[in-house]
């Protein structure tokens, strides 16, 4: 009868998790899933049933061609940059005598920030009249369209996206450097590990879960870009920021394809899972292979 009555306390404390996920995951997902074989097009009450054409179509489609290889571009260039940003910012931290939790709250602030709001930022101080871009090209003689060519308008929605995120992922690791016991780097300088050595015996090694979370939650980042892609460069120039989620937009509301958008969306889904999932083993391998795990 106790435990029928634990069993019971159990399921109340997780409904409100569980209602949540019901109202805003699953059903959204089935919801999905049911409208990519029609061709509704978000307006009409009425629609038809197409099968796998919407994927087929997707499939042949430069948008959703370029939304899947801009993802892995983006990763190229974000992921290593806020990662060595973040271990930067969390060894400083560390070595701080006080005031810790200042500056990490400082660094976390972005994270809290607007993305909208950083982006117009970013736009204003990037734009041909910024007072940076006539110092540029009256003073050097560099007239840089930033968001004009295809490498530097990726570049800099990464650079957001990496100033946005450090103080997260520091957070992160400063947590796993706290947890390292000081008697470990006593025992390695008995040993004869040397200062310069520290870092990469020692520090690296017994920070990997930190590392290891901050890397998927760094790629799992990639997939969900949309606000500042949407507000500097909608996509372009030449779909050069095309990322999923500006693609399903301009389908779903731009063009009225909602069923198109929504197999979009599953595709996008599937991607994601597929990628993550190859990454997870690929550090777990690591991981393994250094000894760490």
């Amino acid at each position: 009868m106790i435990e029928k009555n634990n069993n019971r306390l159990g399921w109340l404390f997780a409904s409100p998790y569980l209602i949540f996920s019901t109202v805003f995951f699953l059903g959204p997902l089935i919801w999905s899933l049911y409208l990519s074989f029609t061709n509704w097009d978000l307006i009409s009450p009425t629609y038809d049933f197409v099968g796998f054409k919407n994927f087929t179509k997707a499939l042949g489609t430069p948008g959703v061609r370029s939304a899947f290889w801009v993802t892995y571009k983006f990763m190229i260039v974000f992921v290593p940059i806020v990662t060595a940003m973040s271990l930067f910012v969390a060894v400083i931290v560390k070595g701080l005598p006080k005031l810790k939790t200042v500056f990490l709250i400082g660094f976390f602030l972005p994270y809290l920030s607007s993305g909208v709001v950083a982006s117009l930022i970013v736009k204003g101080f990037l734009s041909h009249t910024s007072p940076v871009q006539t110092f540029l090209r009256e003073r050097l003689g560099l007239d840089i369209d930033w968001l004009g060519g295809s490498f530097s308008a990726l570049f800099v929605v990464a650079m957001i996206m990496a100033w946005k995120f450090t103080g997260y992922y520091a957070l992160i690791l400063t947590s796993g450097l706290e947890s390292i016991d000081q008697e470990v780097y006593e025992a390695a300088a008995i040993d004869g590990v040397k200062d310069s050595q520290r870092f990469w015996k020692i520090t690296l090694p017994l920070l990997y879960p930190a590392i290891y979370t901050t890397l998927i939650l760094s790629f799992g980042a990639t997939f969900g870009i949309f606000t500042e892609v949407y507000q500097l460069t909608g996509g372009g120039p030449n779909y050069a920021t095309n990322t999923w989620q500006m693609e399903i937009y301009s389908q779903a509301f731009k063009n009225l394809q909602a069923g198109y958008a929504s197999a979009i969306a599953i595709m996008a889904a599937v991607a994601t899972f597929i990628s993550i999932f190859v990454i997870r083993k690929i550090l777990e391998m690591w991981g393994k292979r250094n000894g760490w795990v």
